[in-house]
């Protein structure tokens, strides 16, 4: 029974020490690279486990850049640039695309691109054929008043010598769109606009936007115009009705300082007719003490009698209305 049991553990030790080698040892990528031409050791491949760098993304890219006619790149490099937590086959990829579409670009530059967070083969990719990218609807108003909404679109090409440091999309849109701010802004009437939609796209472009950012501007087409709310007219009415408010709590603060000084002047009226109402009080007082004291005869009180009374007659006269006199009659 134990005969058959020793050819087992034989051939699963065997097993396991093949599965282990082949994973330090990655002898089909060595064989993959000998094939296209790519001089690797096994040692070198064992250490690069030892090193926690894949020989499934290292070799691969050789092979690539090797058919590709990339002499310089070599596999230090390549391993350098992984282990600083680049992405080894996208900046290959963008290599051989970039010798191939004629573009001066090196690896310590592809390299840096991809280390700077930047995405260096769409950047080649962009490069080699421009991409459109959208505005948002941007309104402005013209010298006459009329809101108009503009959409444009954006022709870029991917400039690689400032992909590091350069300012991205975002920037690209916000210029543009305070450029189309400016130029509608600046033109008389909105008809103006209307009738020559290129000469917005002409303006923005004589402005240099491009400036500093990572994107060429190629070209700027308006897509689509439209004509938005009468904002002058919206703010003369504003106007006038801020005017007519003010105008109004003017009037409101006059007509209350008229109320406030009518009123004033009742009560000043109503302390005159108090104060003449207490010297008509004290006349009687003044006659007693003159006749008391001899300073006045009776008949020199009966001739200031019969004055008052001339005069309450002729003052009653004077309140009689002579039409209602006549048509009693």
């Amino acid at each position: 029974m134990a005969t058959p049991f020793i050819p087992v553990v034989i051939v699963v030790g065997v097993i396991v020490l093949l599965s282990v080698f082949f994973h330090f040892v990655p002898f089909f990528l060595w064989l993959s690279a000998k094939v296209s031409g790519v001089q690797i050791s096994l040692i070198q491949l064992f250490l690069m486990r030892i090193r926690n760098v894949p020989p499934g993304i290292i070799v691969p890219s050789l092979i690539e850049a090797h058919k590709a006619g990339l002499g310089n790149i070599t596999r230090d490099n390549l391993e350098a640039h992984y282990m600083t937590g680049g992405h080894v086959q996208r900046v290959v990829h963008a290599l051989v695309s970039a010798s191939k579409a004629n573009i001066d670009l090196s690896f310590e530059k592809a390299t840096a691109i991809d280390l700077a967070g930047r995405d260096v083969f769409e950047a080649v990719q962009t490069s080699v054929n421009p991409k459109v990218i959208d505005t948002p609807p941007v309104a402005a108003v013209a010298k006459n008043g009329i809101q108009l909404i503009a959409k444009a679109r954006v022709t870029v090409r991917a400039n690689i010598h400032q992909l590091v440091g350069g300012a991205g999309e975002d920037t690209i849109l916000a210029r543009v769109g305070e450029g189309i701010v400016s130029s509608i802004g600046s033109a008389e009437s909105h008809e103006q606009v209307l009738e020559n939609p290129d000469s917005i796209s002409k303006l923005v472009l004589r402005k240099g936007l491009d400036a500093g950012t990572a994107y060429e501007i190629l070209s700027i087409d308006i897509a689509d115009i439209d004509v938005g709310k009468n904002i002058g007219a919206t703010l003369q009415m504003d106007q006038a009705n801020a005017d007519k408010n003010i105008a109004q709590a003017k009037a409101e603060e006059r007509r209350a300082m008229a109320v406030a000084t009518e009123q004033e002047m009742k009560a000043r009226a109503q302390e005159a007719r108090a104060e003449v109402i207490q010297a008509e009080a004290e006349v009687p007082k003044a006659l007693a003490q003159a006749l008391r004291e001899g300073h006045m005869g009776f008949m020199d009180y009966y001739r200031l009698e019969n004055l008052k009374g001339d005069t309450a007659m002729r003052d009653n006269i004077s309140r009689i209305n002579p039409k209602d006199f006549f048509d009693k009659k």
